[in-house]
């Protein structure tokens, strides 16, 4: 296996974390550990698909741990690692970055519809 060197570490954190719902997912599992059927609720506007798919990966990166309680019905609750709590840390400050530019992201995500469908 080769080392994969990145040009900064911003690079390795997007290796991880790359995808629309992961970062997500990571900042609601920050609170605690949750239910898939909670996490679709947090996760707003993420299919079915694109969750388990994103939970499997963060959970084949070592991010999240996923806890079969082997019950009938069955009962999953995902959580996250040490390694993906250090990375929920990081993620606190662009979540408050968001909070504070909300108005300007608005503006701009509303000029790049109106772009796109001008094209």
């Amino acid at each position: 296996m080769t080392e994969r060197n990145f040009q900064c570490g911003l690079e390795a954190v997007l290796a991880i974390l790359g995808g629309k719902w992961k970062p997500l997912i990571v900042y609601h599992l920050a609170s605690g550990p949750e239910r898939t059927g909670q996490l679709r609720r947090l996760v707003t506007s993420v299919s079915e698909k694109m969750l388990i798919q994103h939970l499997k990966e963060l959970a084949d990166d070592g991010v999240i741990r996923r806890i079969d309680f082997q019950t009938v019905p069955p009962h999953v609750e995902y959580e996250l690692t040490d390694f993906g709590q250090s990375l929920a840390g990081v993620l606190a400050p662009l979540c408050e970055w968001g909070t504070r530019h909300t108005r300007e992201v608005a503006m701009i995500v509303q000029n790049r519809k109106r772009a796109s469908e001008a094209a």
